[in-house]
This record gives structure tokens, sequence and C-alpha cells, in this order.
């Protein structure tokens, strides 16, 4: 197991706390000088808010225990592809690297639909890595959804379960 997939192990776990909270599986842990310095996992159905997402959890948290907005030495590990709200916040929290594990063909703005991470028009740009760990990171949040959708299907037609 090489450093990143070392790392997206711990994102990981932050997802399975989302799942286990009914949220959908996605999770981020922020790296700094070796350590994990701080962990988010998506909680927007609990909180209802649009910024509770597990990359925006974790660069709050990564914020607070740096004492600065600048995370300018870190590594973030993401679980599924940035959205454009994350990406925003990642380019103006200055993290350098992002690897996450499965893209976003619905909102993926590290390179899926569009790359803001490394768009040069910005006055800072972060290397992105993707597919680590990509199936596993994938599997969980297709098992999901498809639970989901089950649970809504004999809701609406409990006859046919």
């Amino acid at each position: 197991m090489n450093q990143d997939e070392h790392y997206m192990t711990f994102a990981i776990e932050e997802a399975k706390k989302a799942e286990q909270e009914g949220e959908v599986p996605i999770g981020a842990v922020i790296v700094h000088d070796g350590e994990i310095i701080a962990k988010g996992y998506n909680q927007r159905e609990q909180s209802q808010l649009a910024s509770s997402h597990a990359e925006f959890i974790a660069i709050e948290r990564a914020n607070e225990k740096i004492g600065s907005w600048r995370l300018e030495d870190c590594t973030l590990y993401v679980t599924l592809e940035p959205c454009p709200m994350c990406a925003g916040a990642i380019v103006q929290s200055r993290i350098p690297r992002v690897v996450y594990g499965a893209k976003d063909p619905k909102a993926g703005c590290a390179g899926t639909l569009m790359n803001l991470l490394e768009e040069e028009r910005f006055n800072h740009q972060a290397e992105v890595v993707p597919f680590i760990m990509e199936e596993t990171c994938s599997e969980m949040l297709t098992t999901f959804f498809r639970t989901l959708r089950e649970k809504k299907r004999k809701q609406r037609d409990p006859d046919k379960s």
C-alpha cells in the first residue's frame, strides 16, 4: 500500500460514518507533515446546509487546527471527486494537492466535467491525483444509492417487496 492509498483508507472510514448516519458516503481527510489534521464526512441531510460536504468540513477543521485559512502544505484525500463548491474552497484555501477516489459524472470539477483545481486563470492550482482506491470508493456509492432506490420503491409500493 502506497502513501496515497494509506491516507485514502482514512477517508473511506469517514465515508462509512456518513453512511451509518444515512448520508451519502463521502469522506475526506487532510494531511499535514505526515499527520492527519482534519477529517470530515458528508452531513448535508443532517445539517440541512448545502456546504456540509466532506471536503468543506475537513477544510474548516484544518483551518482551525493550523490557525490559518492557508493550507499550503497539506494534501486533501476525498473519496469522491470534488464538486464546484468544494473545488472553489480547495483553491481558496491554497491546498496544493488533492487525491480522490471515484469520479463524479454529475458534478466532478477535478477533471470529469471541468477542472477547476488546475485552472491556470486562478491564482492557485492544485495537483490532482485521481482514482486512488477507485473501486472501493465507487462501490460504496453505488451500493448506497441502490439501497436507497430499493427503500423508496418499497415505500411507494409495499406489496411488491
